[in-house]
């Protein structure tokens, strides 16, 4: 926003502070799940990502961003989710 449509720069504050909050949280996980956590927090930031297209820059998600989308749902939940025996 603030480089294509000329907005304050204060629209980056709170992306920052989101980026901020989820590394410290992610120090607070043991070491061995860190991986995971960020693996989980991509299928995040491509939810939001697809949700800011819609909401945000009105252009409606078409057939392969939703397909896109739910391929890496299915592979984040595989890595969060699956049997481990660690």
């Amino acid at each position: 926003m603030v480089l294509r449509l000329g907005k304050s720069a204060l629209w980056l504050v709170p992306g920052m502070l989101a980026l901020v909050l989820f590394a410290w949280l992610l120090t607070l996980a043991d070491s061995s799940y860190a991986g995971r956590a960020y693996a989980a927090y991509g299928g995040v930031y491509i939810a939001a990502s697809l949700g800011w297209l819609w909401i945000v820059e009105r252009i409606q998600p078409d057939r392969f961003d939703v397909l896109g989308a739910a391929i890496c749902f299915v592979g984040a939940a595989i890595i969060l989710f699956a049997p481990r025996t660690v």
